[in-house]
């Protein structure tokens, strides 16, 4: 039985699909493309070294694109910091005095119990504070 080009280019990247199922790398699902793009050749009727250039050129053009921005995207943080993440470094008002014991600073529109990063400091209601950590519910500032 004679089995046209294009069914073994369909054939080839069922079998890259398996790997990136399998395994989760990417790259195995650019070659499944490329392949697909081998069978589309074949199936317009061009010889193998076209399909073969095709399928080299469009798998080698994804990993070339696809490949750094799927990294970039992997490797990134949020641009935007939520939560406690988002408190760290912002500025507040002391509204009762601050020492290493405690006290109350009004941070973001809410009030919170704050303490001292330096045991000898003192901030007295008024005073503009860092903060620089948050500890459970309580706000650590310089």
């Amino acid at each position: 039985m004679d089995i046209d080009a294009w069914i073994w280019w369909l054939i080839g990247a069922v079998g890259l699909g398996i790997p990136l199922v399998l395994t989760a790398m990417p790259e195995f699902g650019m070659f499944a493309v490329g392949a697909v793009a081998g069978a589309v050749t074949a199936a317009l009727g061009f010889g193998v070294v076209a399909q073969v250039i095709v399928f080299v050129a469009v798998s080698v053009a994804l990993l070339a694109v696809v490949r750094p921005i799927a990294a970039r995207h992997r490797a990134g943080t949020p641009a935007l910091a939520t939560g406690i993440d988002a408190l760290k470094g912002r500025q507040a008002r002391v509204l009762e005095r601050v020492d290493a014991e405690g006290g109350r600073i009004k941070l973001a529109g809410e009030v919170w119990s704050a303490r001292s990063l330096d045991a000898t400091r003192v901030f007295e209601p008024g005073d503009e504070v860092d903060v620089v950590e948050i500890e459970g519910a309580t706000a650590v500032v310089i």
